[in-house]
């Protein structure tokens, strides 16, 4: 048997100028407040299977994924696992969590090999006091992930496989929440299956019909959106 690996917390390291360069708030500090958040920032790579932040627990990090892709779900010790959105490169969470300091109330896992940073909480608190821009990008963070959570909420009632997986993929292409994926995400369907909950070659069919009505297309490795609202429309 192979050797337990150390926690993610233990395996933390200084983030690389490229991985620097992926989060998006960072370019909006400037002076102490840019020094703070680059003496605290570390990263972090998260195995698939592999769990960030667990339902109870403390929140004591502001996480964000650099590279990689993660799922945010509920306790599934108790009934039938239900997974809340997926989180791709540039996307940042638990803000809310952290304001209130309070313990999660939701699981975050890596689906694949994942690049993940986190900010301590009091540096997060510290950019809210000091930085007037960080502090409208959390609140931009807040309005649009409320927006996303009520459409997802609208989505678990639609029964229509097709149209769920194209509500759920064009969330993983919001333009604020998620900067880092621009037009093409790196996704198996395999993946898309485990945040829509239906399976690969249900996956399969309603990425082809999609396909065919010109709103995405099906690249090696992955899926490029050619029409964003057309697919936040379909099937309406």
């Amino acid at each position: 048997m192979g050797d337990t690996p150390l926690p993610l917390r233990q395996r933390a390291r200084r983030p690389t100028p490229d991985e620097l360069e992926a989060i998006p708030w960072l370019k909006l500090l400037d002076g102490d407040l840019r020094e703070r958040a680059l003496a605290t920032l570390e990263v972090g790579d998260a195995q698939p299977g592999e769990r960030l932040c667990r339902i109870g627990r403390p929140a004591n990090f502001w996480f964000g994924v650099v590279d990689g892709l993660l799922k945010m779900n509920n306790d599934d010790s108790t009934g039938q696992a239900v997974t809340f959105t997926g989180v791709p490169p540039g996307g940042w969470f638990g803000e809310g969590t952290l304001l209130k300091r309070e313990v999660y109330r939701y699981n975050i896992q890596a689906l694949r090999p994942s690049i993940v940073a986190g900010l301590p909480i009091d540096s997060f608190h510290a950019l809210l006091d000091g930085s007037i821009a960080f502090n409208r990008f959390v609140l931009d963070q807040l309005n649009e992930r409320l927006g996303q959570f009520i459409a997802a909420r609208e989505t678990d009632r639609i029964h229509d496989p097709d149209v769920r997986v194209a509500r759920n993929l064009a969330a993983l292409f919001h333009p604020t929440l998620y900067p880092g994926v621009g037009n093409w995400l790196r996704i198996t369907q395999q993946e898309l299956g485990y945040l829509v909950g239906l399976s690969r070659q249900r996956v399969n069919q309603a990425l082809h019909r999609l396909g065919d009505a010109g709103l995405i297309r099906i690249e090696y490795g992955g899926l490029r959106v050619l029409d964003l609202q057309g697919l936040r429309r379909f099937g309406v």
